[in-house]
């Protein structure tokens, strides 16, 4: 074989190890996309002083159940002048998409792996060759141990050496195929939802993405695995990066089209916005897609500002256990925050919201971003800022 078909083989046998390891992650997803709504519904319950979801199960917990069943057994409309093919396209990729950004999601770190997979962006084919192969050996000697087998397979693919930039081209993505689908479903309605859509995410994804570079220059990386390890050494982020950290807050709740900036989806203006001809599991992909990037989300300001996997309170716990116990809680904590929000703030203006993003978001995370470089070249910690700034920017032109 050539060198590029046996890289080509190893690249499968390299996805492969772990890919029964990444479908477990996803079924964990989608469960936890289901009882968010739970949670939701009874956070917001007890924030408006009434039970909330009571009558499916004890408390209530079988609700998801019901209503996912209630979805799928209803009838699946399409409208007689949509473009059929689009209009059943964009939910199935809408919901691939939102699970497929979790591949670059890492719940914890092989130390034997991420010297060799966060290389890889520099190197020849060859040598990418023999660290995929190295990867494979050192997996396949791990076995005999459960815990550090699973250790290592979860961050095989987490090691993606530009993870910042897949989810934020995801993360563009989106926002066309929800356009895509309100443009097929041949209705006014759907299609000025699918408008807001692009404008608002378009809007918010500059700021936001401009709210992660001072991340990147600071651990001098694109990789989210060494983005969490450069952590341990300096501290969580949030604290010097505290107004990054708000201004990213902020704009995930309008990039995930939630309260108080879900315009896109304004049931008083729109019906329903962008999905309103949906019904049945389409529309059942369009809501799990929007819960898991939600989580996805969470997850995201956990790696970046929160310090990932690290936390030395949950000691007891068997280490990989303690991980992602740690992990999973500060998710936790900030998709507490979009439900908060939703039940304390009323909705924008669509003109205001615009102004947010515009005229006050991007002056001050550009100045920030000055600023924030202005200091590692006055303490002589600028020799990663020539190399982290083009890839976002190109990146982003790019997605």
């Amino acid at each position: 074989m050539t060198i590029i078909q046996e890289l080509i083989y190893s690249t499968f046998a390299f996805i492969a190890l772990p890919l029964k390891f990444f479908l477990l992650k996803i079924i964990f997803l989608l469960i936890a996309v289901a009882f968010f709504t739970l949670a939701e519904r009874k956070i917001m319950g007890a924030c408006h002083r009434r039970f909330g979801p009571n009558e499916v199960g004890s408390w209530g917990v079988l609700q998801p159940l019901a209503d996912g069943l209630k979805l799928i057994a209803k009838e699946l409309v399409v409208p007689a002048k949509a473009n059929t093919y689009l209009f059943l396209y964009s939910p199935v990729l809408i919901l691939t998409l939102s699970l497929l950004s979790w591949i670059v999601i890492p719940f914890c770190v092989a130390d034997t792996l991420v010297g060799l997979q966060a290389q890889s962006h520099q190197d020849t084919p060859t040598e990418i060759l023999v660290i995929i192969e190295k990867t494979i050996q050192v997996v396949e000697e791990q076995k005999e141990n459960s815990d550090s087998f699973f250790y290592a397979a979860f961050t095989i693919l987490s090691s993606m050496s530009y993870g910042i930039l897949f989810l934020l081209s995801i993360s563009s993505s989106m926002a066309y195929i929800m356009f895509m689908g309100s443009w097929s479903s041949n209705s006014k309605y759907a299609f000025l939802g699918g408008l807001r859509v692009i404008a608002q995410m378009v809007s918010y994804e500059v700021s936001m993405s401009t709210t992660i570079i001072p991340n990147s220059v600071a651990s001098g990386t694109l990789n989210l695995t060494e983005l969490v390890m450069q952590q341990q050494n300096t501290g969580w982020y949030a604290r010097p990066l505290l107004p990054c950290l708000a201004i990213f807050l902020i704009s995930m709740l309008a990039e995930t089209n939630r309260a108080p900036f879900d315009l896109p989806e304004a049931e008083s203006d729109l019906v329903s916005g962008y999905n309103t001809e949906y019904s049945s599991i389409t529309f059942a992909m369009f809501f799990l897609g929007e819960y898991a990037n939600m989580i996805q989300m969470g997850a995201l300001v956990a790696i970046l500002f929160l310090g990932g996997w690290e936390m030395g309170l949950l000691f007891t716990l068997l280490y990989f256990l303690r991980l992602a116990a740690a992990f999973s809680f500060k998710s936790i904590v900030t998709c507490y925050f979009f439900v908060l929000v939703r039940a304390t703030y009323p909705r924008y203006r669509y003109d205001h919201l615009m102004d947010i993003g515009w005229t006050i978001f991007l002056p001050l995370t550009f100045a920030f971003l000055l600023f924030f470089i202005g200091i590692l070249k006055m303490t002589n910690a600028f020799v990663y800022v020539h190399e982290i700034v083009p890839h976002i920017y190109y990146g982003g032109i790019l997605s």
